[in-house]
């Protein structure tokens, strides 16, 4: 698992997909936070806060996400290098979790740079330091373990095609239902009886209770239940392709 897990990380940066992903997060909440008018403009909107950086990064991750993990198996589908992996002494669940946690180490390390973030917007606070300080830890928590569920979506989606693209979309689609689906799904009339248990099917009402700065165990554990179900997924579809070779 672990010469799986070197070899994906270092391909990020070997290649320009990691500085990309790094690069492209930071310029869009930016962009957002600084130059764009509108609410979510720190300076416009006159609140020492860093909301708008959680409003925006679950769609940033959205996209950028299954950018990352669209290539990690379907690529080598493609060329055929799953076989070489596959001659070697590690099973379908080393291959899947040393690739998953590639990925989510590339997450981590395009959320450390925001601590840039935190120190401007507490240099901005009035007074200095007014800043909600287990709030804004919830909500890191609950925004690298929602892109943690994207990356287990993202590989799920990948080890589905051949096609990249094929996989980028997959992903894409399934973190947008995980996202904002079941909340669209409660407001049914007929689910108003049920509509609180359907919402928390959803990624969106852990992800906002996390970032109340109150982390529950219950949100923890659907994070952990979610991620574990997609790399089960993504393993027993490996596990099924050698089922059909044999």
């Amino acid at each position: 698992m672990y010469p799986i897990y070197i070899k994906e990380l270092k391909g990020f940066f070997s290649s320009l997909t990691g500085y990309i992903v790094i690069a492209v997060f930071l310029t869009v909440n930016s962009l957002f936070m600084w130059v764009f008018p509108g609410e979510l403009n720190v300076l416009s909107g006159g609140h020492a806060t860093l909301d708008t950086l959680f409003i925006i990064s679950p769609w940033v991750f959205l996209f950028l996400v299954p950018a990352v993990t669209m290539r990690m198996i379907s690529e080598e589908k493609r060329l055929g290098t799953i076989e070489l992996l596959y001659s070697k002494p590690v099973s379908e669940m080393h291959i899947v979790t040393g690739k998953y946690l590639a990925a989510v180490s590339l997450v981590f390390l395009a959320l450390l740079p925001g601590l840039v973030y935190y120190a401007t917007i507490w240099s901005l606070g009035d007074p200095q330091g007014n800043l909600d300080v287990g709030g804004t830890a919830g909500s890191v928590a609950g925004l690298f373990f929602l892109a943690a569920v994207y990356a287990a979506a993202g590989l799920f989606a990948s080890s589905l095609t051949q096609n990249q693209v094929v996989a980028f979309i997959i992903a894409v689609l399934i973190s947008f239902f995980l996202f904002t689906g079941f909340d669209s799904i409660a407001m049914l009339p007929g689910l108003r009886n049920i509509d609180e248990y359907v919402v928390m099917l959803g990624i969106n009402e852990h992800y906002r209770s996390m970032s109340r700065g109150v982390i529950d165990i219950s949100d923890i554990v659907y994070f952990v239940v979610v991620i574990t179900i997609f790399i089960e997924g993504t393993r027993v579809v490996l596990t099924s392709r050698k089922w059909k070779k044999g």
